[in-house]
């Protein structure tokens, strides 16, 4: 056994390393599904992490790794903290409008309920009297008052109302934006990776035809190792504007994760493929980044995969045609990080 596994240790560490990538975007996919908000930069740093663990990892590296898993797991976890905790304070906020309302209504109901205990006490008064003149004179004033107080209970609850309106309208407009908030990519504006999901779901749900096209920047790892993060982040955010101005406002343009960009159209393979040649000629090309405060121009492109839904299939299934047709192209292409 001892011999065994001498002889196949070097395959041992390259299964322990792919097992510990798993595990790692494993983590990144449950950050998100727990705190969409918070999870998708814990989603996007593991991501990071898992692509420097290759299968020539240094046990130093891994060492490395565990330390920057766990700084990524805290910050995930203070981030959640902060976005329930204002969740919180917004739903504190409903009940005090609501709190607010009750109280103005109970005051306004106990002031008039005062004024109608007098005016009956008022009728009461008048059946024990004689004098028709005065009897009448008696109603015409209580009928008066009676008028003038209802109408005003009218005014002031119609205020009340407006007023409640007016607030939850405004704690609508909060829910609203962070609704979008939570739906957007915080680095490059575009869809993030719930959004896109939640749109295929709805797309394989009503089983409309529809094509999604893979974007997978070609010589990234390079650029983030070369010129540093920053100027990774920059190629990013022109490229994200660059593919999201290359289709209609109601094509569906979102950020998979990492350098990873998706398209969803609505239309076949043939016609999902010219959208490819387009993008290949007005998206690709020669980027100016300042990652360190210097100008460059770097060579950014990308790897293509499209596939079309086939009726019956899962997202997954469709998802993999799509990837293999991206790595064929992915084999093909040598990464490009000197600048111009």
């Amino acid at each position: 056994m001892k011999k065994l596994i001498e002889a196949n240790q070097e395959e041992l560490l390259r299964g322990t390393l792919r097992a510990y990538r798993a595990a790692l975007e494993a983590m990144g996919n449950s950050g998100v599904q727990a705190c969409p908000p918070a999870g998708a930069q814990l989603q996007l740093g593991l991501w990071n992490l898992q692509r420097q663990l290759g299968d020539q990892a240094t046990p130093h590296l891994v060492q490395e790794t565990e330390g920057l898993v766990a700084a990524e797991l805290q910050q995930w976890g203070v981030r959640s903290a902060e976005y329930y905790k204002g969740k919180t304070e917004e739903f504190k906020e409903i009940m005090i409008i609501m709190a607010h309302t009750a109280e103005a209504v109970g005051d306004r109901d106990q002031r008039y309920s005062t004024q109608f205990t007098e005016f009956t006490t008022r009728l009461q008064t008048l059946a024990s009297m004689d004098d028709l003149t005065r009897i009448r004179a008696s109603l015409v004033s209580s009928a008066n008052e009676l008028q003038a107080g209802v109408n005003q209970m009218a005014q002031e609850g119609e205020a009340v109302v407006t007023q409640m309106r007016g607030e939850l309208h405004q704690y609508q407009v909060k829910l609203e934006e962070a609704e979008r908030l939570a739906s957007v990519d915080s680095l490059t504006g575009l869809q993030n990776r719930r959004r896109i999901e939640a749109v295929l779901e709805l797309r394989v749900e009503q089983r409309r035809a529809f094509s999604v096209m893979i974007f997978d920047l070609n010589g990234f790892k390079q650029v983030n190792d070369t010129y540093g993060h920053m100027a990774g982040d920059e190629v990013l955010k022109q490229f994200a504007s660059e593919l999201r101005g290359a289709f209609r406002p109601l094509d569906d343009v979102g950020r998979w994760g990492g350098d990873e960009f998706i398209v969803v159209l609505d239309c076949g393979l043939e016609d999902a493929r010219q959208h490819v040649e387009r993008v290949r000629k007005w998206v690709f090309g020669d980027y100016t980044v300042r990652g360190d405060g210097t100008p460059r121009k770097l060579p950014v492109d990308a790897s293509v995969g499209v596939a079309a839904w086939r009726k019956g299939e899962t997202i997954a299934e469709m998802f993999a045609r799509a990837d293999a047709d991206m790595y064929q192209q992915k084999k093909a292409v040598a990464p490009r990080t000197t600048p111009a």
